[in-house]
């Protein structure tokens, strides 16, 4: 009897054998396309597809070999599109797309103290920001945006909005040395980012920061409070920094330092601290900054249109720093289009340096992926398609006339891409927008909302400051 039933046993493993292993049912697969992973080797596939299940990746491989493992419960036919990392917006002012357009072909000072301040003064409230937030985040979902850094005022409904829409965020509350809409004193300023923090933290989208405005607009005692903050309960500090020549001369004068040699000197600077502008800065600041493992924001579209000056990008990446991109906000931009940031990066360095291979199409895919991720300290969860990565990628059309022909998809999403050729924009395993309709917002409601709020402002705004005729 124990001679049969090892025989029994025995055939019916043989006949096992002959079997292909049971696939292993996921959420999602997105298949079909040209996969660009950005991964350590770079890999391109011609043909891949992505393997997704829950908020994570878990395979990316050939439609064949994903196929034969994994079953979906839902599919995205890719075919004929790019799929990639979603892209990294490491610096801008979200509710600030309200005042997209309000007063152009400014100097920053007059751009900020005639109009800007004056604006918000006046028109900034948790409901201005709500609706400006959706907006932003309408805008950054249908153009491929899945993760952006953050810094304004009522922080928390910023990140609730973008909790709501299903958005990565990297969120700062400001502060700032004079009274604004949520906060009349600095130590306002540091309780409030406190209840925000407290409020978010563990969150799964939501990594809650603190954002002192710059080194001119705070005193020495508020920038330490930031700091020591952030060192007690473990977040993120973003911060502008040496963005124009009157930041330079006012920090030469008031301390005979440079700002980021300043802020040193107080002991400002950390890991995990995110750095904006960056643009007048030295070989000195650039060593500091990478000794001290800042991350930097390269924002080229604001930075020309404030003829701010063109950061040091190549000898920052040279020195070791990570350098995302950064559109800034929108009304000094005036877009939140990452592949325009893209596009600029590139064009901006090669004409300073005179250089053609200055930024080439892959390090400005870079910029906007695995770097931005780098810098503000999310590498090993964000910015490449990789097995444990979170599965924050975006599906990109290459059907268009000028799109057409297609020789190097690399050199096409950088150099012929815009944000309205984006298909589909997934975070966190959850898709956000399908085949151009975005699921998570009502679009025409986002729209009328943020029309209402314009006449508002521009009611509020029509006074203030000089004209450009004068």
């Amino acid at each position: 009897m124990r001679h049969r039933f090892l025989l029994i046993t025995v055939f019916a493993l043989t006949l096992g054998a002959g079997q292909p292993p049971a696939r292993r049912e996921i959420s999602l697969i997105v298949a079909n396309g040209t996969v660009i992973t950005v991964d350590t080797a770079r890999r391109v596939l011609q043909r891949g597809s992505v393997a997704i299940d829950g908020r994570d990746i878990v395979a990316v491989d050939t439609p064949e070999a994903i196929a034969a493992r994994f079953s979906a419960r839902d599919t995205i036919d890719a075919a004929g599109s790019v799929v990639m990392p979603g892209l990294i917006n490491t610096h801008t002012h979200a509710p600030m797309v309200l005042f997209r357009g309000l007063a152009d072909d400014l100097a920053l000072m007059d751009w900020l103290q005639n109009y800007i301040f004056p604006a918000e003064a006046k028109t900034v409230s948790p409901e201005f920001v709500r609706a400006g937030t959706r907006l932003a985040a309408l805008e950054m979902i249908e153009s491929g945006t899945t993760t952006y850094a953050d810094m304004y005022y009522f922080e928390e409904e910023i990140a609730r909005v973008t909790k709501a829409a299903g958005l990565r965020g990297v969120l700062g509350e400001t502060i700032i040395q004079f009274p604004v809409p949520d906060a009349k004193t600095p130590a306002d300023g540091i309780a409030r980012t406190e209840r925000f923090i407290n409020e978010f933290k563990n969150d799964d989208l939501i990594t809650p920061a603190i954002a002192p405005h710059s080194m001119y607009t705070l005193d020495e005692a508020t920038l330490k409070a930031c700091r020591a903050l952030a060192d007690r309960l473990h977040v993120p500090v973003i911060i502008h920094l040496a963005e124009t020549k009157a930041e330079i001369k006012t920090s030469q004068e008031k301390y005979h330092a440079s700002p980021v040699a300043f802020l040193e000197s107080l002991g400002f600077w950390g890991p995990r601290t995110l750095a904006a502008h960056g643009v007048h800065v030295t070989p000195a600041d650039i060593q500091i900054l990478a000794r001290r493992g800042v991350g930097v924001s390269h924002n080229p579209e604001s930075n020309m249109k404030l003829a701010s000056g063109a950061a040091p990008v190549e000898a920052m990446r040279k020195a070791g720093l990570a350098v995302g991109l950064g559109t800034d906000g929108a009304a000094s931009n005036n877009d939140l289009d990452m592949f325009e940031a893209m596009r600029q990066a590139a064009f901006l360095h090669k004409l300073v340096s005179e250089d053609p291979r200055a930024i080439p199409a892959p390090t400005a895919i870079d910029m906007a992926t695995i770097e931005g991720a780098r810098a503000m300290g999310m590498g090993r969860e964000l910015g490449s398609l990789e097995p444990g990565k979170r599965a924050d990628l975006i599906v990109v059309s290459m059907s268009s006339a000028r799109q057409t022909p297609l020789y190097d998809p690399l050199s096409h999403l950088v150099y012929v891409t815009r944000g309205d050729d984006v298909q589909t924009t997934i975070v966190n395993g959850r898709v956000l927008m399908r085949d151009r309709k975005v699921l998570t917002l009502q679009r025409d409601q986002v729209l009328a909302e943020a029309r209402a709020f314009a006449t508002r402002v521009l009611a509020a705004v029509k006074p203030a400051g000089p004209t450009k005729e004068q």
